[in-house]
């Protein structure tokens, strides 16, 4: 018996500096050199902090783009998908009453239209973009809630439209938080 404790004691110490101490610090020291040293990138105006620029916020105005539904009511602190399957029941309840809460916000759209990042939750619940077709079936519900031209929002939409990292990797994309910001100062 001693031939085989011995060694698992010594792979569970092992395993235990390497992925408990050596890990993370390796992890925070990388860190150290990202935007904001890992603290994630702030985003204000007039002084005043109004939200992360990499996660995702709920937006439930009128007059402003929606984000992506999150599972976690945007808490950052406890990030992570419902884990319900597509056929589950409650789920598809969920996904119904977007639906329908989408339809009558934006009566002009029809629910072909409205795209699947809209209505489930992403993985992490806080993804703070969603595509720019997400965005673009908004336009008509924040022209009129605004008083703007469809064209000028529209327009405001395609400038902060980000392409795919080095034009190659990823779906376009557009960053909730920038474009209602933007939108504000118009």
């Amino acid at each position: 018996m001693k031939t085989h404790i011995v060694p698992a004691f010594l792979m569970t110490a092992t395993l235990f500096v390497l992925l408990v101490v050596i890990y993370p610090l390796l992890v925070w020291g990388f860190a150290q050199f990202a935007p904001e040293k890992g603290q994630g990138e702030t985003v204000s105006v007039n002084g005043k902090v109004v939200g992360f620029a990499n996660v995702g916020q709920k937006f439930t105005e009128d007059k402003y783009f929606w984000s992506r539904p999150s599972a976690v009511e945007y808490n950052a602190a406890g990030s992570g998908g419902s884990n319900k399957g597509p056929s589950n029941p409650d789920y598809l309840a969920q996904v119904q009453a977007r639906i329908d809460t989408f339809l009558v916000h934006n009566p002009t759209i029809p629910k072909s239209a409205i795209p699947a990042e809209l209505l489930t939750a992403s993985g992490s619940g806080l993804d703070p973009d969603v595509s720019p077709q997400g965005a673009e079936v908004q336009v008509a519900r924040i022209a009129k809630n605004r008083n703007l031209p469809e064209n000028k929002v529209r327009a405001l939409v395609k400038t902060h439209t980000q392409g795919p990292l080095l034009g190659l990797f990823g779906p376009s994309k557009v960053n909730i938080l920038a474009l209602n910001l933007a939108l504000d100062n118009l």
